[in-house]
């Protein structure tokens, strides 16, 4: 009988999708249901390769399902040793690797929950995360143990090879007793808006819901080279990167170490990766690099999400590997709610355009008093949850035909002179001039239009007699004439989430705190 794996076009997706065919995709049931199991062990047959790790000092890493499912029992064991109980949280900081994926997939096989922590965090950034989940342990590497012992709260554990050798003479099966409400995995956000992003609780469960943003924003299907660059310690690198295309049984690939763009351009080569899923930030770099068209590529299928792609690298990355781009919008809170089906040859994608909405999913844009809002208007983007209108916290508008298009973060609207003006629009102007390699908009104060746009730009050379005017003209003369950013800084670059999102929010706070003091 045909799975949904075996569909791709949008209109199969459109009549095929349920919720039960999405569970006849695992061997698992509601009542006993392991995500460790579902994503390795089910695999494990032969010696099928489950990820490729290109490491930032040149080396790649190969690693089989086998090899996982044999070491993460052999860590489940070890935990169960430890006195580590079903649902106790186990931290595991620790860059991608043999160790990381052993260390994630046994405490999940385990029954306890697996927090994954940024391995940039420094002793302040992990007390905030150990505070408040409170993991019996952390596994780590030699370079952050001693910041995660300063942190204090927890066992600190380091996890190499010599670690996991360690282990060898524990058995190499291990049998999961997680049920699908039983807790999985704590996500720490990498949002900016407080000192300590909410921790999202994923059940083994979200390994079934996620395959819906797999058939449709990743467009994954058996037969796929996958790779994401993304830290598995987000959302992205974790969920789409690493565990969807797993429970597919599909290869993936990821990178460790600091990000390098033309590193990551060679193992798309070398591992012949066939679909790409990265950040919009990856993209950009890529293309600054001015080396892309070095490598040869087997790229089918691309996606992106994060924050919008400007208009000028979407079309380089179109052009580059021969493929539309495609967004993929949710948030770690509520998962992938609109796609560009990648993959479906029956789907426009629409230069700027958020897509459609995913299969069994509703979205609107929706007003201040809850009204949908006519194609072309501005409004709030909601999604209809048990019932409930939830809100998403982005701006965005429709069109004709019902393609959704982002209109930034409701706090990153600009109101200028009465004006609405959007710093994803403004962005995305700058950055189509041939100097401009990163920008930045938001609004500051005003003493007469309340505010304007000021512009922080990252310059691909350097500064030139009168280039903020020209910036400032060439904007002018492709936008509305209110919208140019009538104050311009250059910069030597811009602040960024731990995700590699633009971080507007350090930005107004940075002006804030300026204007303060010069008050």
């Amino acid at each position: 009988m045909p799975q949904l794996t075996d569909y791709t076009s949008y209109s199969d997706a459109q009549q095929h999708f349920s919720n039960e065919a999405l569970w006849k995709l695992f061997d698992g049931t509601r009542e006993r249901l392991n995500i460790a199991q579902e994503c390795i062990d089910r695999h494990a047959n032969g010696d099928a390769v489950a990820i490729r790790v290109a490491h930032a000092d040149g080396r790649d890493e190969v690693i089989t399902f086998a090899e996982i499912a044999r070491r993460s029992a052999q860590f489940a064991h070890h935990l169960r040793g430890r006195g580590i109980a079903p649902g106790d949280r186990v931290a595991v900081m620790l860059e991608p690797s043999l160790p990381f994926y052993v260390a994630m997939f046994g405490a999940m096989k385990a029954g306890a929950v697996a927090v994954p922590m940024f391995t940039l965090f420094g002793p302040d950034g992990i007390r905030l995360r150990v505070d408040d989940c409170a993991p019996k342990v952390i596994f780590t590497n030699a370079e952050k143990a001693a910041d995660a012992r300063e942190a204090g709260g927890a066992e600190v554990v380091v996890a190499d090879q010599q670690f996991l050798d360690g282990l060898s003479d524990l058995p190499g099966s291990y049998e999961p007793a997680t049920s699908g409400n039983d807790l999985a995995v704590l996500q720490y956000t990498s949002g900016t808006t407080r000192a300590l992003p909410a921790a999202v609780k994923h059940t083994h469960r979200s390994i079934v819901t996620l395959m819906v943003a797999a058939l449709y924003a990743t467009g994954i299907r058996p037969g796929d080279r996958f790779f994401c660059p993304s830290s598995p310690a987000w959302g992205h690198g974790l969920w789409h990167g690493t565990l969807a295309p797993l429970a597919l049984g599909v290869s993936t690939g990821t990178f460790s170490g600091k990000f390098d763009p033309v590193r990551l351009l060679k193992a798309l080569q070398d591992f012949e990766i066939t679909n790409l899923s990265a950040a919009a930030t990856h993209y950009r770099m890529m293309r600054n690099s001015g080396e892309a068209e070095n490598f040869r590529y087997s790229i089918r299928k691309l996606s992106f999400t994060g924050e919008p792609i400007d208009s000028e690298t979407g079309a380089y990355i179109g052009q580059l590997f021969g493929t539309p781009v495609c967004s993929m919008y949710g948030t770690t809170e509520i998962g992938v709610i609109l796609a560009n089906y990648p993959g479906a040859d029956d789907f426009e994608v629409r230069e700027g355009s958020l897509g459609k909405a995913v299969p069994g999913v509703e979205v609107q844009v929706q007003d201040a008093e809850g009204r949908e809002m006519p194609a072309g208007q501005i409004g709030e983007l909601m999604v209809r949850r048990k019932g409930e209108w939830f809100p998403t916290k982005d701006l965005g508008k429709t069109d004709e035909d019902g393609y959704f298009y982002h209109g930034g973060r409701a706090d990153d609207v600009i109101i200028s002179a009465g004006w609405t003006i959007g710093a994803v629009e403004v962005e995305d102007a700058i950055l189509k001039h041939p100097q401009v390699a990163e920008a930045a908009a938001i609004g500051v104060p005003d003493p007469v239009r309340g505010q304007v746009v000021k512009a922080f730009i990252v310059l691909k050379g350097d500064e030139t007699e009168g280039l903020s005017t020209e910036i400032q003209d060439f904007v002018r003369d492709r936008l509305a004439r209110h919208e140019y950013p009538r104050q311009v800084a250059f910069v030597a670059d811009l602040p960024k989430t731990p995700a590699g999102k633009v971080n507007r929010k350090a930005l107004r706070d940075a002006e804030a705190k300026q204007t303060e003091n010069t008050a």
